[in-house]
């Protein structure tokens, strides 16, 4: 079955060609030599991206893969004004990110609920001849073009917007944890990669204090470089404020494997590393009191440290109020405001791009994006008297 969170697509983009400007001597009965009075262009449509805080994912544009805007009318006589193009707004979630297809550069974010950011901008309309009168020219026979559109294919990813993202292998309790501390109910089971989608959660504390969590699919040595899932879902805590990294009560060395996924999210991006960080040792029902303590003593000591146990219930409370405490911790809300553009300015790594695409399905089909309209426009450029005036 195919699944209904989708955060990551690949569209085609074409703003609207600017009208051309009418060449029209007026003609009437009573005033055979009236003069120019050819009429404007109107302006090409443009093409932006709206923030929208009711989607959460880019599904409605997965079948959507060709989004034009409208072209500006031509210009008429008797000075009319073409009619301008009609604007396109893309609706996507917060948390969106855009980049271009072909090269990987990033171009812009909408993060905010109302943002509204223009991706492509509709070509001007063409002056009429009634533009060019002067005293010397008083019939001129020429008028200009509108301007051509701009088109451009690009990815749009969605990055979850969460105070903690959860990080860990696959079956460290990520999921399980998530089910316990909120309402989220993503699928639970005994075996490897069982969460194949990330899981959002709202946490409860108290006074009716909140905050969200997030849940990315477990990740794998070589995550960074494609393995597993990890490329697909790492791009989802870059956003969190605070990484919970989980590991299993009975590792055989559990700060090696701390290091492990530490190492991982260094490769995908170092300024990951600059967030805040907790410790949480899982399933320690299964550990007793004297090898807990025993643990301690090797676990990192430059982070803080918690021990729980989902099923049984215990150490959760410990661990919401040191994630409480973490998150509001004057450091951490200082880091969060330095780190904020940093973090979604970067460009694509063009050594995995094309892999990340083909892993998502993205790749468009072999079009051709020339509309009958934009024929008739090109014949129309190459028998047009064009002026810069």
């Amino acid at each position: 079955m195919e699944s209904n969170f989708v955060d990551y697509v690949k569209i085609y983009c074409r703003s609207g060609k600017g009208g051309r400007g009418s060449m029209h001597l007026r003609h009437v009965k009573y005033n055979p030599n009236g003069g120019p009075d050819g009429g404007d262009g109107g302006r090409g449509g443009n093409i932006y991206l709206r923030g929208n805080h009711n989607y959460w994912t880019l599904l409605h544009l997965r079948y959507q893969r060709h989004i034009r805007a409208e072209h500006g009318g031509n210009g008429g006589r008797d000075k009319c004004h073409g009619k301008d193009g009609k604007d396109i707004y893309i609706d996507v979630p917060c948390g969106t990110v855009v980049y271009d297809a072909e090269t990987g550069k990033y171009i812009c974010d909408v993060s905010y609920d109302g943002q509204v950011v223009m991706l492509l901008k509709g070509g001007r309309g063409g002056l009429g001849n009634f533009q060019f009168r002067t005293s010397t020219n008083q019939a001129p026979r020429y008028a200009q073009p509108g301007e051509p559109m701009q088109e451009m294919t690009v990815i749009l990813e969605l990055k979850l917007l969460a105070d903690v993202g959860l990080v860990g292998f696959p079956n460290a309790g990520k999921s399980t944890l998530l089910s316990v501390l909120s309402s989220a109910k993503p699928k639970i089971a005994n075996y490897p990669f069982t969460t194949m989608e990330p899981s959002l959660g709202i946490v409860s504390y108290h006074d009716g204090q909140s905050f969200v969590m997030a849940d990315i699919p477990g990740i794998i040595e070589g995550a960074s470089e494609g393995k597993g899932l990890g490329l697909r879902f790492l791009r989802h805590i870059e956003r969190n404020s605070l990484l919970l990294f989980m590991v299993p009560g009975d590792t055989d060395d559990i700060k090696k494997e701390y290091e492990i996924l530490l190492n991982e999210l260094q490769k995908f991006n170092p300024e990951m590393l600059d967030k805040h960080r907790v410790l949480a040792v899982t399933k320690c029902d299964l550990l007793d009191g004297e090898l807990i303590e025993m643990l301690k003593e090797t676990l990192p000591t430059d982070l803080p440290v918690v021990f729980i146990s989902s099923v049984a219930g215990m150490g959760i409370n410990d661990l919401k109020d040191t994630l409480w405490r973490e998150l509001n911790s004057e450091s951490n809300k200082l880091q969060s405001i330095i780190s904020e553009d940093t973090l979604v300015h970067r460009d694509k790594d063009m050594r995995l791009f094309e892999a990340e695409i083909r892993a998502e399905g993205a790749d468009l089909e072999e079009v051709d994006y020339i509309d009958e309209d934009d024929i008739e426009y090109i014949d129309e450029l190459d028998d047009f008297e064009y002026t810069d005036e």
